[in-house]
């Protein structure tokens, strides 16, 4: 195992389910758009044991307040927390059931609610629920075991619809929407391995056929350390083949964490008090946008003064960035960044200004580095506070914490990982007895496991099993069958659409997910009818993607079909006018005049039928 892979990761998969809401008979759709603007604002609590979650606090301290729009049939005073829970949805209950089962776990025989602090404001109580349903199960991925530590049944948050400095909006619509979470072990030992394992728990939750579809109803969280280093939770990765690159990219960074600790240490630099100074006068003619923009808003220029962090915060061929670690936690206060000694001259910061700076601060040690912030004092204090915090954790060398993906295959720091502090028992949704009827009855009704479906995929359908395994893979196979089932002929057509056009068309930047089950059954019935070619389905579905309906793109691109007489004259014509060419060919002339032929009837005529007229017409000539 090489040296890139010394590393373990677990996986968290969070899936909507499609059912109601879990506390109440409100549907569980989004809408375009809410009504109302009830305000709260929320406190940490101490849990159970008596302590308060570090990222609840630090959520808190950003003392922000949060308004909260309703949305018809989606939203009732449950979601608003002005009344409390109803009866645990059984329907959602059976699938986290179910799910568990397919993953060979222990069911737990009495469900008991949590609540989990989130004071971020995603919900309006300021706790999620959430049960723990079964554990100890397993899923085989190659010729490996991945464990299954526990596999949970809680609630979705509401939507983030705009924030500014003080304020956030949500939705309540999804708040509600029953989720399932299954955890891993920390097992896998390389980023193909974790997306490898993503894939096959999203197509094991697909195959229950009760989970909902489409862009953002399955999140995934990475939890990765290396030998030497910590925890991190990467929240919320969206596309399961950027895995690879985020799990790379976090091995590099607490590697390179690692030896920022190893330098500092042999250094022997020690942990930086917070000692602010104000040296706005410095800075006063300066020509840096971010400082005039600072200095013309009334703010101020803050320094901190940080002995022996020289060359650690952006050096060695700049592969040493403890200063972009500072940055990411002084944003989280409101600023839009930070300067530090290592990264100047520039952004407009001239030499004699870092040279008049340093000679104020007093740096003459070899090692001696400094960090400024321009911005509004209070905020430019607590900004550099956090940054002159996280610059003493490089003495530690990888400090736990959780992360954003980025759409570049990066992460930014969000918040401290959360801790058990957060737990405590849920005194409003009574405990659910799992008897042996439910699960006599749940094994009774197993769903198929997705190599079940790809076997019945090739065997009913005729399509080869690599087109089976990608369709499956891909999730693509319930739409699959669902066009099909008045038009079994072109399956094949069908398979190529979906791992082929969608594909190239998805390379184009266009979004395949604008194109409902509903929209593909429409084109398959009127390829039936001879509406259109099949080879005209690539244009025809780039133009329903940008939000034409079917029957307007066929007239839009001029794809209607023509009769066979028509499309005869038309190849006849071409083949008269080519005539001395078919007479030098012979037989042969069929696949030169095939692209003219084509391209007056591409999208009007099947290209078999095409070719066949075009033989019928060069014999007569011959």
């Amino acid at each position: 195992m090489s040296e890139d892979y010394e590393m373990m990761c677990g996986i968290e998969i969070h899936q909507q389910l499609d059912t109601k809401k879990l506390f109440c008979s409100c549907d569980s759709i989004l809408h375009e758009e809410g009504t109302g603007a009830i305000y709260r604002r929320q406190r940490p609590t101490t849990s159970e044991m008596g302590e308060i979650d570090r990222a609840a606090l630090m959520q808190f301290q950003k003392h922000l307040g949060y308004r909260y729009q309703c949305c018809e049939g989606s939203s009732c005073l449950v979601e608003l927390d002005e009344e409390p829970p109803h009866e645990c949805n059984p329907d959602a209950m059976d699938i986290a059931l179910t799910f568990s089962e397919m993953l060979g776990a222990n069911i737990i025989d009495e469900i008991h609610y949590m609540r989990k602090i989130v004071v971020d404001g995603s919900d309006t109580s300021g706790f999620q629920r959430t049960a723990l349903i079964a554990t100890d199960g397993f899923v085989n991925v190659g010729d490996r075991k991945i464990s299954i530590l526990s596999v949970c049944l809680e609630e979705d948050a509401s939507r983030k619809v705009e924030a500014n400095t003080n304020e956030v909006l949500w939705r309540t619509d999804r708040l509600g929407i029953p989720l399932i979470e299954v955890a891993t072990g920390p097992d896998m030992r390389t980023p193909e391995e974790v997306m490898e394992v993503a894939f096959r728990l999203g197509t094991l939750l697909r195959a229950t056929r009760r989970v909902k579809r489409g862009l953002g109803t399955i999140r995934q969280d990475l939890n990765i350390s290396i030998p030497g280093g910590a925890r991190i939770e990467l929240k919320g990765v969206g596309d399961l083949k950027l895995i690879p690159d985020y799990v790379r990219n976090e091995v590099n960074r607490q590697k390179m964490l690692i030896r920022v600790r190893d330098i500092l240490n042999g250094r022997g630099t020690k942990a930086v008090p917070f000692d602010p100074v104000d040296v706005t006068e410095i800075f006063r003619t300066c020509e840096s946008k971010v400082i005039k923009g600072a200095l013309d808003d009334k703010g101020k220029v803050i320094a901190v003064r940080l002995p022996g962090f020289a060359g650690v915060m952006n050096g060695d061929n700049k592969t040493l960035r403890l200063g972009s670690e500072m940055a990411g936690y002084a944003r989280t206060k409101g600023v839009k960044g930070i300067f530090h000694s290592d990264e100047l001259p520039n952004y407009g910061i001239e030499q004699s200004y870092v040279d008049e700076l340093r000679n104020f601060l007093g740096m003459t040690g070899e090692f001696d580095a400094f960090v400024i912030c321009a911005a509004k004092e209070k905020r430019a204090m607590e900004a550099l506070e956090v940054a002159v915090g996280r610059a003493n954790q490089g003495l530690i060398g990888v400090p736990e914490e959780t992360r954003d993906p980025l759409p570049d295959g990066t992460t930014k720091y969000s918040r401290p990982l959360p801790g058990a502090a957060r737990m405590y028992p849920e005194t409003d949704v009574p405990p659910i007895t799992i008897t042996d009827d439910r699960l006599d009855r749940i094994k009774a009704n197993m769903p198929e496991f997705p190599e079940q479906i790809q076997e019945r995929l090739v065997k009913e359908y005729g399509i080869n099993p690599q087109q089976a395994r990608q369709l499956v893979r891909e999730s693509y196979d319930e739409s699959f069958e669902k066009i099909l089932k008045d038009n079994r002929e072109f399956a094949s057509v069908a398979a190529t659409m979906f791992l082929n056009v969608y594909s190239e068309m998805e390379h184009d930047g266009i979004d395949t997910t604008a194109l409902t089950d509903e929209d593909l059954i429409q084109v398959f019935e009127m390829l039936k009818q001879n509406r259109f070619a099949k080879e005209a389905l690539p244009k025809l579905l780039r133009e329903m993607a940008v939000g034409t309906d079917a029957e307007a793109a066929i007239k839009k691109l001029g794809l209607e079909a023509v009769d066979s007489d028509e499309a005869r004259k038309i190849i006849e014509q071409i083949v008269n006018e080519r005539a001395d060419f078919v007479k030098e060919k012979g037989m042969a002339a069929i696949g030169g005049l095939m692209g003219p032929v084509m391209g007056a009837l591409r999208g009007k005529i099947d290209g078999k039928q095409a070719n066949e007229l075009l033989t019928e017409a060069i014999k007569k000539i011959l």
